[in-house]
């Protein structure tokens, strides 16, 4: 389910430029599409843990949000205006949230009782999704396939690997924990991972949305651009894959706060040298230093929160905030500046997020 949800959301970041091409869009109409996503995002986020119950089941709902996220990741490209897109992109934000909040609450559970950390190995297999998304991305873009059918056969591929996925997933946790309202500000064991995910999140978005964009502007091919975006994946996957022995050597503490400082100095990097390998480079830093500030922040959430659903879809719906607001303040900045100051944005929010994990392990929430 993991690898499904990152497939689909490279694939996405590889289309987005040709999207903007095609829709003849300026970078502040983009933004507002992408802003429209967000919003769906959150929207749909808070009453997640409720949805699970209601549903039978983390894994129960991890497989139904699957097939749904299946069903409208292409709605965009088909969009015939700029409204269109903007109600499409929100369909497609809710789905995605949707559907990370409960496979990420399944996760957990999983972990629970393993009994051991192996969320990063979760992880891991969305940033292969999402490598591999962006080079069947590339593939289809090289092919000269059209814009519009770009993300026809990434659902077609979704979809027929959450229908293998979901018959081993069973039912998961089929708790029914007391809920609070369903729209509620996080709980005060993890308000402040929710900020420190706001922070990292606004720049894993930006990277699926805007880096094949930045370099495009740079005068790179679509096709070439798509490296920004696989650096990123690359360097998550390598990251995550080895993440669960760090954590346990290191201990969360650590792991939160040297990744939030690695993805700072990536966006520096592409930032203040706008040249197609430095930004490359600067974008493998990027995801190195956040593959496992996520799975960290989750694990821990749902640990302290009233229920795994509970504290995932808090920390979420602030960190997916981040997630889906980013890429809307980069146009918007860009808009009125350049892409540059736009990505530069980004690499302020990610040294922030590295001065709150330092309060972060003062305070012992990890």
């Amino acid at each position: 389910m993991f690898v499904a949800n990152g497939f689909g959301y490279g694939s996405w970041a590889t289309a987005l430029p040709s999207l903007k091409t095609m829709m003849a869009l300026s970078a502040a109409q983009l933004s507002w599409a992408l802003l429209a996503m967000s919003i769906g995002g959150v929207i749909a986020m808070q009453p997640a843990s409720h949805f699970i119950q209601k549903m039978g089941g983390t894994g129960r709902a991890t497989a139904q949000l699957g097939f749904l996220y299946a069903a409208v990741v292409a709605l965009p490209l088909f969009a015939p205006n700029l409204l269109g897109l903007i109600i499409a992109c929100a369909f497609v934000g809710g789905a995605i949230c949707l559907m990370d909040v409960s496979m990420n609450a399944h996760a957990s559970q999983v972990e629970t009782e393993w009994g051991s950390a192996i969320m990063s190995s979760f992880h891991a297999g969305f940033s292969l999704g999402g490598l591999a998304g962006t080079g069947f991305g590339a593939l289809m873009l090289s092919l000269h396939v059209p814009t519009r059918l770009l993300l026809v056969p990434v659902a077609a591929i979704i979809l027929i690997t959450v229908a293998v996925a979901a018959r081993h997933l069973g039912p998961g946790d089929t708790q029914k924990h007391e809920q609070g309202p369903i729209f509620r500000l996080p709980e005060k064991s993890i308000a402040l991972l929710a900020i420190v995910l706001t922070l990292c999140f606004m720049s894993e978005g930006a990277m699926a949305d805007w880096s094949g964009i930045y370099l495009t502007g740079l005068g790179e091919a679509p096709a070439r651009a798509a490296a920004g975006y696989a650096a990123f994946s690359a360097m998550m996957v390598a990251g995550r894959l080895s993440g669960d022995v760090i954590v346990q050597r290191f201990g969360r503490p650590f792991v939160i706060g040297a990744g939030c400082a690695l993805a700072a100095f990536g966006l520096i990097l592409a930032t203040a040298l706008p040249h197609f390998y430095a930004i490359v480079i600067g974008f493998a830093f990027v995801g190195a230093g956040l593959s496992n500030v996520v799975p960290c922040v989750f694990s821990t959430a749902a640990a302290r929160a009233s229920s795994p659903a509970a504290g995932i879809a808090e920390v979420s719906t602030a960190g997916f905030g981040g997630f889906l607001s980013g890429p809307p303040l980069i146009g918007a900045v860009a808009a009125a500046y350049t892409m540059r100051s736009g990505i530069g944005v980004i690499a302020a929010a990610a040294t922030l997020a590295a001065l709150f994990s330092l309060a972060l392990r003062k305070k012992r929430q990890v």
